[in-house]
This record gives structure tokens, sequence and C-alpha cells, in this order.
């Protein structure tokens, strides 16, 4: 009997040569590195160098923060990537009452250049890729990151790294957003338009199915809605007067690694396959590099359990693997005691260890797309593909992803699948190791990492001295000519570069943006 995929597609026991009958290698695979990139975005991939090794981390302040960061550079990380806390995601700052509770929790909190300069404090920005994972208030940090650089005395032609910036998906499956969609996109143009003149190595936007993925998405939808997403800012880009070849070879993409390798494999192929159609027919693409789909992966933090935690050992090796195997660029490898708590240093580095286990003891880096040619990838590779598209299809039908986001569409799909995962779990059609299968009598304690609640106290005495020490009359300067920009048509980054310079806070800086745009309702109405 056939078994179903994550995204519903039947697995057969057995596949030949007549699951591909009919089908043109030419035009389904191409070359690595040639256009339609099924078989990768490099021709040589990991045969030169393996994939940068970035790991995910932040917690309490900037301080704890930046010995973290030195610790994983120490242990081999090619490239950090930054969490930021709940409050600093949504463009508050730590003394805001709305903060109370959830300062430091879920990532580092910043609330201004002096906290960014301590989190980058010996870290030089000249050598080091840094991924910031921030979406609404995304410019903000990309800046603060940006003044840290130049008090180095690094300029901004020399910095590397990507900021999340992919607001829409926020609106689909996340909840960190702030401002209305109109005014998001337009603040994504003009991040699109500065990073161009003044950080070009910057990739300015990580199109995200990762988080869709958290809440419940199949393979097919996740790629589906995020090439959907990217559509989109392609779109609003161009409506902005930019061609798509001066910004399309910064897009990047986040995606999730599941423990069902067959289909992630095939996900990935089948995502940079789309894509680089999309590129080349609907917006006219000439730069072979603005058809690739680079992408960043992580393993899946909801796959994680609290039960049995060291299986999650286990699950994160298999997940990493399928990522490699799938030709991923970057990737991040979550440590075994993420569902109890925040990682402590020791899982963090079993983490990293699992990476460059898979680079550098294992053989998959000695050959590009192992699984090319594989009657089971490929005919999966299709019916992915297929799958994607019809949802793509969908959401071109209601008007496009703002429209479908808009008629709760995406959100919608995403949901029912859920519930299909959470009724095959209960009922144990879903094997979950440690939790329906395999249990324990009685778990081993674990002593987690545990941040402060006196970093919160901490934070607002930062704010309360920098508030007195700084020139107020030339932040409110500042912040009057960030106001006057966001209700014109001029970038609002050189204004609010100025702002952020004269030591205004995170939250004032996007509560002005607030009084102009509004702030984001959603509404269930699909």
């Amino acid at each position: 009997m056939a078994r179903e995929s994550e995204s519903g597609l039947p697995i057969e026991p057995v596949y030949g040569p007549g699951a591909l009958e009919g089908w043109d290698p030419a035009q389904k695979l191409g070359e690595p590195g040639a256009y339609p990139f099924t078989r990768g975005v490099y021709p040589t991939m990991y045969t030169g160098r393996p994939w940068t090794m970035r790991q995910y981390a932040g917690f309490g302040t900037a301080t704890e923060s930046n010995a973290r960061y030195k610790q994983l550079i120490a242990n081999g990380t090619m490239g950090l990537s930054v969490a930021f806390d709940l409050p600093t995601q949504m463009g508050h700052d730590s003394d805001a009452p709305i903060a109370h509770g959830e300062v430091g929790k879920v990532g580092v909190a910043i609330d201004s250049v002096d906290d960014m300069r301590v989190l980058f404090g010996g870290i030089p920005l000249d050598k080091v890729s840094t991924s910031m994972t921030i979406n609404a208030p995304a410019a903000l940090l990309l800046l603060l990151y940006q003044l840290v650089a130049e008090e180095q005395g690094v300029s901004a032609d020399q910095l590397t790294g990507t900021i999340q910036n992919d607001v829409l998906k926020e609106y689909i499956a996340r909840g960190t957003y702030i401002f209305p969609p109109k005014p998001s996109l337009r603040l994504i143009a003009d991040i699109f338009k500065y990073c161009r003149a003044e950080i070009p190595k910057w990739n300015t936007i990580s199109i995200s199915g990762y988080h869709m993925a958290e809440a419940g998405a199949s393979p097919a939808q996740e790629i589906a809605f995020t090439l959907a997403d990217g559509i989109e800012y392609v779109r609003t880009a161009v409506a902005a007067g930019m061609d798509v070849d001066d910004f399309a070879p910064r897009l990047s993409f986040f995606f999730v690694a599941r423990t069902t390798i067959l289909e992630e494999v095939a996900k990935f192929r089948a995502a940079r396959r789309i894509w680089a159609r999309v590129m080349k027919d609907e917006f006219g693409a000439k730069n072979p590099k603005s058809m690739m789909l680079r992408f960043h992966t992580q393993t899946a933090g909801v796959q994680l359990t609290a039960q049995q935690p060291e299986v999650n050992l286990v699950r994160v090796a298999v997940q990493g693997l399928a990522a490699v195997l799938g030709g991923t660029q970057s990737l991040h490898t979550n440590s075994f005691d993420e569902a109890i708590a925040l990682p402590t240093d020791k899982s963090a580095r079993l983490a990293l260890r699992t990476q460059q286990v898979l680079a550098y003891e294992t053989d998959v880096t000695a050959t590009v797309d192992p699984f090319a040619g594989s009657y089971v990838i490929e005919k999966m590779t299709d019916e992915v593909e297929a799958a994607a598209l019809e949802l793509m299809d969908k959401v071109e039908d209601l008007g496009g992803a703002v429209a479908a986001i808009e008629r709760g569409f995406q959100k919608n799909e995403i949901e029912r699948n859920a519930y299909r995962i959470a009724q095959e779990t209960d009922s144990g059609e879903r094997v979950v190791v440690g939790v329906n299968r395999f249990q324990l009598d009685e778990e081993e304690p674990y002593e987690p990492l545990r941040v402060d609640p006196a970093i919160e106290a901490q934070q607002a005495e930062r704010l309360a001295k920098l508030r007195a020490e700084r020139d107020q009359p030339a932040v409110d300067a500042a912040l009057k000519e960030l106001k006057k920009a966001a209700e014109g048509a001029d970038n609002v980054l050189y204004p609010m570069k100025d702002a952020l310079k004269a030591r205004a806070t995170v939250g004032e800086v996007c509560n002005a943006l607030r009084e102009v745009w509004g702030t984001y309702v959603p509404s269930d109405v699909f």
C-alpha cells in the first residue's frame, strides 16, 4: 500500500523507468549552476567548499549574546545569525508597558545603537557574515549594524549578510507585523534601493517559508506561499521603478528541513526550478543570478520534542542531511534542548558539530546533487512542483499574495494542514518517537538555561541613561524628518539612519512611522 508524503502525495513502494516516462532531462534538470537550477545554483556546489554554517543565537542582554557569538566563532561557526526578543521584533522599547515580561526572552533586546555596539563588540564586521531575523523593523536593525560598522572603520560596501525583512509571511503565519501591507511593501522597496546604493553586498530580504512550515504548512504549501510572496516583492520593486536585474540577485529565501528526507530534497529542487522560470518568463530577468533561488535552511523546530530531548540530536542530523542533499547555501542546526528552553553552550556546540560531521566526515560533499536521476526523487520533484504551482495559481486568482492574505487564504490552508497533522499524531497514525510511541515511564531531569528576569530592569536603566545623555532636540528634529519622508515619497532609510545615529530608540522610530502609516489589524474573512 502506498504511503503519503507530507504534502499528501502518494509515495510508491517501488519506482522504475515508468515513473519518468516522457521525462526530458534537459528541460527538467539542466546542469548544476545553470538554468533552471534544479541541480543547484553553483556548478561545483560543496565540492569546492561546504555550505555556510550559521548558528542562530541571541538572548538576554547584548553583553550575554556577544559572549555566545564569540564562543560560536571560536568553535568554527562561519556566519552569525541574530535572534531578537519579541519587543524588538515588534518595534517596542524594553521599558514600554507592552514589553513587560518579554524582554530578552526569545532573543536579544536591542533598543538603540548603544545596544548594537555592545552586541558586536570585538567582532570584526568586515570578516563576519551576519544574518538578522527581523522583519517589520528590519530597516532599523540594518542601519544600526551599519552605524556600528562605521564606528569600527568598516565601510558599508564591505558588509555581508542578510536581513529577513519578509513581512508578508508575518501576516500569514507568525504575527510580528507592525504596519499595514502597503506601507510595509513601500519600506521594503526603500530598503532594496538603499542597499543597492549603500550596502551592495547585503542580501536585502530572506523570503521565508520556515515559519509557515512551523505553523503547519506542508512542503508544497511552504514553497507555494513563499514563492508567491517573492513574486509580490519583485512586483513591488519593479513598480517602484527598479530594473529586475538591479535587485533580484540579492534576494534570498529561507526554508525548513524536516525529517522526511526524500520529499525535502524534492521540495528544494522544485522550488529552484519554479523560481527560475518565474523570474525568466514573468519578469524578463536576463542576469542568471536573478533566476537563482539561493536559500538558508533551518532544521525543523516544530519536530523537536521535550520528551527524551536527546533524541532530537538524531532528528537534527537527519534534517540537516536533507538540507545538504537538497543543496542549501547555509544551514542552522537546532540544539537538542530547544523544545525545553534556550540552548545551553554545550547543546549549541553539539548542534554546530552536527554540521561539521556532515561536511567533513561524510561523502555527501564529494559530488553535486547526489540524487539527480533517481526515479523517486525526480518523480517527487515533479509532483511537489505541480502541487505548489496549483496553489500559486489560486493565490494569483485571488489577486496576488497581499490580496490573498487579506482574504485569509494562506492562513486558512496552513491551519487546515496543521489540524490534519495534529489528528494523525493524536491517533498514532503519525509516529513521534517518545511522544506517542516508545515513551519512558519517567523522564530524566534536565536543567535548562534560564534568562534572568532582572534584564528588563537593566534595559530600562540603560534607556533612562541614554535619554538623559543624548541631544534631545537633535533626536526630535531627526524624527520629524523621518515622518516627513514617510508622508511623502522620499526613501525613509536616510532620515531613519540620522535618527538612529542621534540615539533615537527602536521604539521611538517605529512610533514615528506608526503615526504616519498606522498599524495592521488582521481580519478573518476567507
